[in-house]
């Protein structure tokens, strides 16, 4: 019992600070997203509208194609940082010269803020000044201009997404390989399987709670991007980089409409919860199967 009460004790500072920081606000945004609130209009203080919110939520055009967009966003970007994390964990798998070196550098990526990252970005794909634009044109004869093209500045979103996270993936793929078991796949490749199908039958389910461990940590960031997406596109051109984050940071600031604004929060708070508990219960599955 005393044991228990000093646990307690020494945890309650942590839970304090976690109560205030984390549910204080959860519970304020939840309370404001049941008003109509503007503090810019003529009568500034909150007016009681129920669940019109979420009704006017439910037919925004505006908010849906951004939940999509975010979707598609997260979705593209976290199948690429697989692929290239997987290959690049398997080639750091095994020693060559300059490993070192090459593992330092490709980890970089993940110390830069998100907001470097997209100003970095900015600079490297402005027309007239960045080399992207130039090299493209020279070498290849494509015009890429990111601020107006939608296609452009989509892709080019991902491919920013990509650069700074593959890192993460690689390191969580690595190390599910470095703690792989050799003997299923040394008595496949024994028992005539060739390397695909080992890789397809043995690695990759040995693998899948490393997989779906990655996923589930990538997905909750992908779907709250705003910094770096912020600082390279604004959102644009026209709308077509106008993730749920942006959209929501559209409605709070520059409209002011706090309780719209909450609403809109708290429903895509509640469509990444669903999706991570999805995924979570994928990896429950999949390790109590393994454990059976």
């Amino acid at each position: 019992m005393r044991e228990n009460r000093t646990g307690w004790l020494f945890l309650s500072p942590s839970l304090i600070i976690l109560f205030i920081v984390g549910m204080l606000p959860f519970f304020y945004i939840m309370y404001v997203g049941f008003f109509n609130w503007n503090v810019f209009s003529v009568n500034p203080g909150l007016h009681y509208a129920g669940l019109d919110n979420y009704r006017r939520l439910v037919f925004d055009k505006d908010f849906l194609k951004s939940l999509e967009l975010t979707i598609k966003f997260a979705a593209y970007a976290i199948l690429f940082q697989l692929v290239i994390g997987y290959l690049l964990a398997n080639m750091l798998a095994i020693e060559f010269p300059g490993k070192s070196i090459f593992r330092i550098i490709h980890t970089i990526p993940l110390m830069i803020a998100p907001l470097a990252v997209g100003a970095t970005w900015r600079l490297l794909t402005i027309p007239g000044l960045g080399p992207v634009p130039f090299y493209l044109d020279r070498w290849l004869g494509f015009d890429y201009r990111l601020s107006a093209n939608a296609d452009q500045a989509f892709w080019t979103t991902v491919i920013m997404d990509v650069w700074h996270w593959t890192p993460f993936v690689t390191l969580t793929m690595l190390a599910g390989l470095v703690s792989l078991p050799q003997e299923p796949m040394e008595q496949a490749l024994v028992d005539g399987a060739n390397r695909l199908q080992v890789f397809w039958y043995v690695k990759l389910p040995l693998l899948r709670p490393v997989i779906l461990s990655t996923v589930f940590i990538r997905l909750m960031d992908a779907l709250r991007t705003v910094d770096e997406v912020w600082m390279l596109t604004g959102g644009g051109p026209g709308a077509a980089t106008r993730y749920t984050g942006l959209h929501i940071w559209r409605i709070v600031f520059p409209k002011t409409d706090y309780g719209y604004g909450a609403a809109t929060s708290l429903l895509t708070l509640y469509f990444t919860i669903v999706l991570s508990w999805l995924l979570y219960t994928a990896i429950g599955q999949q390790r109590r199967g393994g454990v059976n």
